[in-house]
This record gives structure tokens, C-alpha cells and sequence, in this order.
């Protein structure tokens, strides 16, 4: 199984990524970051999609960065 992934931290920034294993990789994003994460964490899990292959799940990751940020995002991450 992939994941899509939204992690967000205390100041409200967002990283959207694709991984096999979400536990994980959200502890890497914790402990040591990405280049793009790192020391700007704590992170949280913010939403989460499965998928059964990794095509599918990086077609989904690009499609929501396409629209973060706008209505079509807000409504994704927003609680139900």
C-alpha cells in the first residue's frame, strides 16, 4: 500500500508527500527532516489517502499540490 500524505506543524505550514510505511516516515520528517522539514517541526498528520500503487498515489500527490492552497484544498484538509 502508498499513502498520500498532509503533515502540518505548530506554525501552520504544510509538506504533502507519498511514502509506503506513514509511521515511519512522519518519524524521519520528526527526527531528522527533509531537506524541506527539517527544523521546522513538530509534525502532524493532517490527512491521509491509501492507494494500492505507487503511479496512483504520485498522480494523486500531484494533483493536490496543484490546487494547495485553494478552495479545493481547504475543503480536502478541513475536518467533515
Amino acid at each position: 500500500m502508498y499513502y498520500v500524505y498532509i503533515i502540518e506543524n505548530t506554525s501552520l505550514r504544510r509538506y504533502i508527500g507519498v511514502t509506503s510505511n506513514l509511521e515511519e516516515r512522519l518519524k524521519k520528517h520528526n527526527q531528522s527532516g527533509t531537506k524541506w522539514t527539517k527544523h521546522k517541526g513538530p509534525w502532524y498528520l493532517l490527512y491521509k489517502e491509501e492507494f494500492n500503487n505507487k503511479q496512483d498515489a504520485m498522480l494523486r500527490e500531484r494533483k493536490i499540490k496543484s490546487y494547495k492552497g485553494g478552495e479545493a484544498f481547504k475543503r480536502l484538509v478541513s475536518p467533515a
